[in-house]
């Protein structure tokens, strides 16, 4: 005797739309990298702020060498997401802010997602308060959800400590796994409404949501989401990426 298929329910575009504005959620939550556009925008950032000279040569050797470390297993995500960041002690926010939105306006804003911008903008329309959860850096989540509307209070991100302008090394916040859910319940949203996301990384904020939202889910996330009974959602040209590892 086999087991009977449990079909997962894949969303359409109009279906996916239609039950978020259904479940009339006051706040919303979502992850970016994978989520709201395609691709790693915190690793793409690193790269490119290398070429272009924000960090010395030394120092992207370390963070190449950390990297290295971290694929081996033998370091925690929230440790390198945090390394990535501390990497620019010492250079002014204003010039991060400045990196940040040149990099996105030149290579990430082509890649939101149309369905994922049009959700937001009917939540937005409904009077949703939407708030952004990354472990990408705080620089550049805060400009890439600026174009859709997000203000910058509302983002929760891997962020370091400013002061008189000048950044330090000294880590305000990781919210990366389930640092992501201990972030949320710091800003004093314990259970959104609705929250979405992309990888098992997201999976301890999803479980807080009075209704969870898979979009372009990650194998480990799909596999997850199927023993939950969710449904989920594949925006037009995602193909489950994976955005920062399973």
């Amino acid at each position: 005797m086999t087991s009977a298929k449990i079909d997962m329910p894949r969303w359409t575009a109009a279906e996916f739309e239609r039950l978020v504005l259904e479940s009339k959620p006051k706040v919303a939550v979502f992850d970016c990298d994978g989520t709201l556009w395609s691709g790693d925008a915190g690793g793409g950032f690193l790269h490119w702020s290398i070429e272009q000279g924000l960090v010395s040569r030394s120092t992207s050797d370390w963070i190449d060498s950390r990297y290295r470390v971290y694929l081996a297993g033998k370091t925690s995500e929230e440790q390198i997401c945090g390394e990535v960041v501390q990497i620019y002690a010492g250079l002014r926010d204003q010039e991060m802010r400045a990196a940040a939105a040149q990099y996105f306006q030149e290579f990430v804003q082509k890649r939101i997602f149309p369905e994922m911008a049009a959700v937001v903008a009917a939540l937005q329309q409904a009077g949703t308060e939407i708030w952004a959860v990354s472990s990408t850096n705080k620089w550049v989540i805060a400009e890439g959800v600026r174009a859709l509307g997000i203000p910058e209070e509302r983002v929760l991100a891997v962020e370091l400590r400013i002061v008189d302008g000048l950044i330090t090394s000294e880590i305000v916040d990781v919210p990366s796994g389930a640092g992501k859910a201990k972030a949320l319940v710091r800003a004093g949203l314990p259970h959104p409404d609705a929250v979405f996301g992309n990888s098992v990384h997201d999976l301890a904020m999803l479980e807080m949501a009075r209704v969870p939202f898979p979009v372009n889910p990650s194998p480990m996330l799909l596999k997850a989401a199927l023993t939950r009974g969710w449904g989920y959602f594949l925006p037009h040209g995602a193909e489950g990426e994976a955005v920062g590892g399973e």
